[in-house]
C-alpha cells in the first residue's frame, strides 16, 4: 500500500538515448550504425590507424623540468620611464608599488635598458644593460646587480 502523504520533490530528468521509449531513436541512440566508436569510449587523441602525420607525432618533444626555460622573457623598462619616478632605490617591489609594471613582474622579472638619459640618482637592484648602467653611474647613481 502506497503512502499518499509522500510527495516526490525532485522530478527525474528524461534519460535520452536509452532505448525506443526515450524519444531519441532506438538501438543506435545517435552514435551511427556500426564500428568502434559505437561500442566504447575512445580517447580524445584517437585518430584511427593514421600514423604518418598523427597529432602526437606533430607535437614538439618538450620533455623535462626546464621545458619553458627561455620562453618567458623579462619585462623591459627604459630609463625614460625611471625619469618619471622619484629618485631612490629601484627594485621589483618598488616598480609594482609605483604601478610602472604589473604584479606578474615577480614571476617574469624586469630588465632595465638604457634608451634615454638619466636626470636623477637611482640605486638599481635589478638586471640592467651595460649602456643603462653606464648612464646611471654618470648621473651619480649606483648599480647593485648586473
Amino acid at each position: 500500500m502506497k503512502n499518499k502523504t509522500f510527495k516526490a520533490v525532485d522530478k527525474r530528468r528524461k534519460r535520452l538515448g536509452r532505448g525506443y521509449g526515450s524519444g531519441k531513436g532506438g538501438h543506435t541512440v545517435g552514435k551511427g550504425q556500426k564500428g568502434q566508436k559505437t561500442r566504447k569510449k575512445l580517447s580524445i587523441l584517437f585518430e584511427g590507424v593514421k600514423v604518418k602525420k598523427s597529432f602526437i607525432k606533430r607535437l614538439p618533444l618538450l620533455r623535462g623540468k626546464d621545458k619553458f626555460k627561455g620562453k618567458i622573457k623579462p619585462i623591459v623598462v627604459d630609463l625614460k620611464i625611471l625619469n618619471d619616478l622619484p629618485a631612490g632605490k629601484v627594485d621589483i617591489s618598488y616598480l609594482i608599488e609605483q604601478k610602472t609594471v604589473r604584479k606578474d613582474a615577480l614571476f617574469r622579472g624586469v630588465k632595465i635598458l638604457g634608451n634615454a638619459e638619466v636626470k636623477k640618482k637611482f640605486t638599481i637592484a635589478l638586471p640592467i644593460s651595460n649602456s643603462a648602467s653606464k648612464k646611471i653611474i654618470q648621473a651619480g647613481g649606483k648599480v647593485l646587480t648586473k
